[in-house]
């Protein structure tokens, strides 16, 4: 840092401790001479001299930065710490951060007594005698350093940074990173209501975006992210940042990019689309080169904003063969559940999947269990190994099944049988009364959408496994119609597709009364369209229920009921109509992908008769 022009903090650890305990103000002050470094001594117990030698150069700093990352205990940072000749007040700054990144866990640090090491309360001792030397930079690390490690506010180390701290922002010098860094350090102590977190954001609405460097826009979009922003606060502010963001996505590194989208999905930006768009083709070129945590986090927020691209799919259907058997097991799941969320059937990507879970399974948590399953139900798609899958599930459920909340145990076993697969054994665990009484007290309670799965299932065990003799479901936890608003086990019919097919039907059959529309059925599906016949053949009228010998069902699909990039129906859409098939309807299926390509109303009468009676000539009206 001198050979920038900043100052330098440098000591030298030569005989014993100062007394300093980081929870209170008590020390014993030392002797001190005029300093602009910090050096550690290697040898000795922190007592400390300060003297005048030169700081370390870019090079020294940049060196010692990649060692303090290379650190997987905060016992190595204390030894790389007394190997250092001299250090800037941004390298000890630096050292902390690198503490507080191995001990914090939540709102408290792994190993408390950390703090009490000498090396550590030595280069905080001397961070408070000399907080007025400090630069800019170092100053505001520094002090946010000190709040990851939970340092109580009032001590005397933390009260002189704060001070200086303010002291420096009257001054109004600061860079927009410094002042993220300070604001974040005050949000940290203070909240949204700090004074000085106040004072930052006076400072930043009055600048410019455009005239930031990359740097200073993420430190900004990080910073608010903090929890800055409430009530739609600082409106103009964002959406000035998300036009200028725009035009540097594509000098984005995966970092930025992965930071920008977790600030879009926590600021809640959905009027921000043009730039989650630019960001994810950017990902596209760091598909390869995000860290797991990065790349959870991109699909995190693909998946909130309900966006994706091809070119992001293809580079992922690349990358994800090669990652299943070594990343976070959190990282895994999030690429299956994001194909599953997106509707996306990419048997190159879920393959690869599948074949992990066989061995990593064991190690995968519940929740990250059901949703490898939850994908495959909704993509309605079984993988080659798919026996070997769901003996893993079965090992799974046997040792684990008290383990699993019970909303996550129910989405497991209904994705289950959207896939023909039968655990039998434990769906009938799920009907028990403890179970239910469960069910009901977790979370939202018994919602619609609960009642339904709970429904489908026990129809499932009625439909598909007669031999099942286990409890009921009792009739006040069933519902009437699977067809509800917002998610739901059925797709609506898609309203262009069905007035289509309607005016063909019309002029298939002679008159609107000889079919039904939107009926729904004593078992909870709702049917597009039903043509009664009787025993000859004969089309009835749709308010007749007399002398019926025949129904069929037409399932009018839409786009909505296939995966977005294969002409599969999704599980749902497979089990409605294989239920209807067993329960006596003739399922006739009008796919958009067909019905599409005629032309005239001739070919379109043609088809549905060809569709609807293979066999029969047809009259003309």
């Amino acid at each position: 840092m001198s050979g920038r022009g900043c100052k330098q903090l440098e000591t030298y650890i030569l005989g014993c401790a100062p007394t300093l305990s980081l929870s209170t103000t008590i020390i014993r002050e030392p002797s001190f001479v005029t300093c602009s470094s910090v050096g550690l001594h290697r040898d000795s117990g922190p007592q400390f001299c300060l003297t005048q030698l030169h700081g370390p150069t870019a090079a020294e700093e940049q060196a010692f930065q990649q060692r303090l990352q290379s650190c997987s205990s905060s016992r190595q940072v204390l030894s790389l710490l007394h190997s250092v000749a001299i250090m800037s007040d941004i390298m000890a700054a630096a050292a902390l951060h690198r503490v507080a990144d191995l001990e914090q866990v939540g709102n408290s640090l792994k190993d408390p007594e950390v703090l009490e090491k000498d090396t550590i309360r030595a280069l905080c001792f001397q961070l408070e005698q000399d907080s007025r030397r400090l630069t800019d930079a170092g100053l505001v690390s520094a002090l946010l350093a000190c709040t990851r490690l939970f340092l109580d506010p009032w001590s005397t180390l933390m009260v002189r940074l704060v001070s200086e701290s303010q002291e420096r922002l009257d001054r109004g010098q600061m860079s927009v990173g410094q002042l993220c860094t300070l604001g974040h350090a005050m949000l940290t102590m203070e909240g949204p209501a700090s004074v000085m977190v106040e004072q930052v954001m006076e400072i930043i609405q009055k600048q410019d975006p455009v005239q930031w460097s990359l740097a200073d826009l993420t430190a900004v979009y990080k910073f608010l992210q903090g929890g800055v922003v409430q009530d739609g606060r600082y409106r103009d502010l964002l959406n000035a940042m998300h036009t200028h963001a725009v035009t540097v996505t594509s000098r984005m590194n995966p970092a930025a990019v992965s930071g920008l989208l977790s600030a879009l999905v926590t600021l809640n930006q959905t009027q921000a689309m043009p730039l989650v768009i630019s960001l994810c083709k950017q990902a596209v070129r760091h598909v390869p080169n995000f860290n797991d945590e990065e790349l959870t986090v991109v699909l995190g927020a693909l998946m909130h904003f309900g966006h994706s691209d091809r070119y992001f799919v293809e580079a992922m259907e690349k990358y994800v063969p090669t990652m299943t058997f070594t990343s976070h097991p959190e990282t895994v799941t999030k690429v299956v559940q994001f194909f599953g969320r997106r509707c996306i059937l990419s048997p190159a990507v879920l393959d690869a999947v599948a074949e992990s879970f066989v061995y990593r399974a064991d190690d995968y948590s519940t929740s990250q269990v059901a949703r490898h399953i939850m994908a495959l139900g909704k993509l309605g798609y079984l993988p080659p190994n798919a026996g070997a899958v769901f003996r893993k599930v079965e090992i799974i459920l046997h040792s684990r099944f008290s383990h699993f909340q019970p909303r996550t145990m129910l989405n497991l076993l209904h994705s289950c049988t959207l896939l023909e697969r039968f655990p039998v054994n434990f769906v009938s665990k799920v009907f028990s009364s403890y179970f239910l009484q469960q069910l009901q007290g977790h979370g939202t309670g018994m919602d619609r959408i609960i009642l339904a799965q709970l429904t489908q299932l026990y129809m499932t065990l009625k439909l598909e496994c007669p031999f099942y003799e286990g409890p009921r479901l009792l009739p006040k936890y069933r519902v009437k119609s699977f067809l509800m608003s917002g998610r739901s086990l059925e797709t609506p019919v898609d309203p262009h597709l069905y007035n289509s097919v309607k005016t063909g039907l019309v002029n298939l059959l002679g008159a609107r009364s000889y079919f039904g529309s939107k009926v729904l059925t004593p078992y909870c599906y709702t049917l597009d369209v039903e043509i009664k016949l009787d025993e000859e053949g004969y089309v009835l009228p749709a308010s007749h229920n007399e002398d019926v010998y025949k129904r069929i069902a037409l399932c009018i699909d839409g786009q909505k009921r296939f995966t977005t990039n294969k002409r599969q129906l999704l599980g749902k859409e497979a089990i409605k109509q294989r239920h209807l098939r067993l329960l006596g309807y003739e399922v006739v299926q009008i796919p958009y992908y067909e019905f599409e390509k005629l032309q005239n109303k001739t070919s379109v009468v043609e088809y549905l008769h060809q569709k609807i009676f293979p066999h029969s000539y047809r009259l003309s009206w």
